[in-house]
This record gives C-alpha cells, structure tokens and sequence, in this order.
C-alpha cells in the first residue's frame, strides 16, 4: 500500500475527504517526526510505538574488495508492534 492508497482508505474508513485524510496523514507523520527527532517516544496503545535508538559505530566489509570500512555511529528509527497489531497480522 503506498501513501495515496492509505489516504483513499483513511478517507473512506473515516468518512473524510480525500484532503482532509491527506492532511491529517501528514500532520500524525510530522508530529511523529518532530517528536522523535527531539528523542521522544510515540506510542499508540494496541498499535505499536516508534522510538530512536543509538547505533554504535563497527567496522564493516566492501562486498566487492573485501576491505574493512568504518561505519559511523548513528541514530535509527525503530518501530515494535502491539499485541493488538501482532494478533491481527498473525
């Protein structure tokens, strides 16, 4: 499902229009972005919840040379499914 499928779902499950839904799918993603880039947590209850996690720097290999890289620390997204989200998928 890409973002325009999402929207005309949001928008028919909600009884919204098509850019009231875009807005409001914006809005929850800028939300959720400002949020964490401030090292926040969201979370929706059943749902899941979005955090920021700390990745150490390692050293990594070029697949074609095979020559050891460095890999810089850095800062990734995580996402855990709720049980509500889990039983549902399952």
């Amino acid at each position: 499902m890409n973002k325009a499928e999402l929207i005309d779902a949001i928008a028919s499950k909600a009884g919204l229009s098509k850019a009231d839904a875009k807005k409001a799918l914006d809005a929850f993603v800028d939300t959720t972005s400002d949020a964490l880039k401030k090292g926040d947590r969201v979370a929706l209850v059943g749902f899941g919840s979005f955090s920021v996690s700390e990745r150490g720097a390692r050293t990594g290999r070029n697949p074609q040379t095979g020559q050891p890289i460095k890999i810089a620390a850095k800062k990734v997204v995580k996402f855990k499914a709720g049980s509500e989200l889990s039983s549902k998928v399952k």
